[in-house]
C-alpha cells in the first residue's frame, strides 16, 4: 500500500525544542522545511544546519499569517506539512488574572493555530492532498490549578483539530492532534524543576526525537487508516 509522499513542510512556532528536532528529521527526509517565529534570530543555527528558511511571524495577527504563507509559496513552494507549535501561557492565580495576558494565551494557542489552518486548507483543497499538525499538550485534556488560560487555549485546539477531521478528511487532508502528556527532555520544564530528571530516570522524561518520530510516523499512513489523535506520555506520567 503505497504511503503519502510530502514535499514541502512549514512549522509555525519554531524554536530550539520539539520544532528544531521536527526541522532536521523533516530534511534528513528530503523535505524542504520553513519555520515561523516572532523572532528569527534565535533560527540561524538550525537554518544553517537544515537548509531551512526562517520568517517572522505572528500567529494571531491575520495579515501576517497570510503574508507568511504567501512568501513560502513563491520562495519555497506550497507547504504540503503544516505543523503548529505554537503556545502562551498566563500563570497565576484565577481571581489575580490578567484578562489582557489570558486573550493573548487564548490567541497564540488556539486562534493563532485556526489562522494557520485556513491558511493552509486553502492551499492544500486543490490537489486533496496535506497534513496538519496540532501540537497539544496535558492541558489539552485536563486542567491543572493556576493554568486556566493554558487549558483553555488547548482544549481549544483540541477542539478545532476534531471538527477540521471531519470536514477535511473526506477531502484528502489529514489532520491529527498530539497530546504531549509529560515533560520533555532539554525543554523549559527543567529549568524549573530540574529534580525531575534525576527523580524520573532517564526514560521518565519524554524525548525530544521520540516526540519527532512520532511525528513522522503519521506521515505514512494510509487515508483508510488515519490518526486523529496520538497521546504520548513516559511510564512516570499519570493518567
Amino acid at each position: 500500500m503505497e504511503a503519502p509522499k510530502y514535499n514541502k513542510a512549514l512549522i509555525v512556532g519554531a524554536g530550539e525544542g520539539l520544532s528544531a528536532s521536527l526541522a532536521r528529521l523533516l530534511a534528513r527526509e528530503g523535505i524542504g522545511v520553513a519555520l515561523a517565529a516572532r523572532r528569527t534570530e534565535k533560527l540561524g543555527a538550525l537554518c544553517a544546519e537544515t537548509g531551512a528558511r526562517a520568517y517572522a511571524c505572528d500567529a494571531t495577527d491575520p495579515g501576517e499569517v497570510e503574508r507568511l504563507f504567501g512568501l513560502v509559496e513563491r520562495e519555497i513552494g506550497v507547504p504540503d506539512v503544516v505543523v503548529y507549535n505554537a503556545s502562551a501561557r498566563a500563570r497565576g492565580n484565577f481571581v489575580d488574572l490578567v484578562p489582557a495576558d489570558v486573550a493573548q494565551a487564548i490567541a497564540v494557542s488556539a486562534f493563532g493555530g485556526f489562522l494557520v489552518a485556513q491558511q493552509a486548507v486553502k492551499r492544500m483543497l486543490p490537489n486533496r492532498h496535506g497534513a496538519i499538525l496540532f501540537t497539544g499538550a496535558s492541558a489539552s485534556v485536563k486542567g491543572y490549578p493556576q493554568s486556566a488560560p493554558f487549558a483553555m487555549g488547548k482544549f481549544a485546539l483540541r477542539g478545532l483539530a476534531q471538527s477540521m477531521a471531519r470536514e477535511l478528511s473526506p477531502q484528502g487532508i489529514h489532520v491529527a492532534h498530539f497530546v504531549i502528556d509529560g515533560g520533555i527532555e532539554g525543554e523549559r520544564l527543567l529549568t524549573f524543576r530540574p529534580q525531575l530528571r534525576d527523580e524520573r530516570g532517564p526514560d521518565g522524561m519524554l524525548h525530544i526525537d521520540a516526540i519527532a518520530e512520532a511525528y513522522w510516523a503519521l506521515h505514512h499512513q494510509h487515508r483508510s487508516a488515519w490518526t486523529l489523535e496520538l497521546d504520548l506520555r513516559p511510564w512516570s506520567e499519570n493518567f
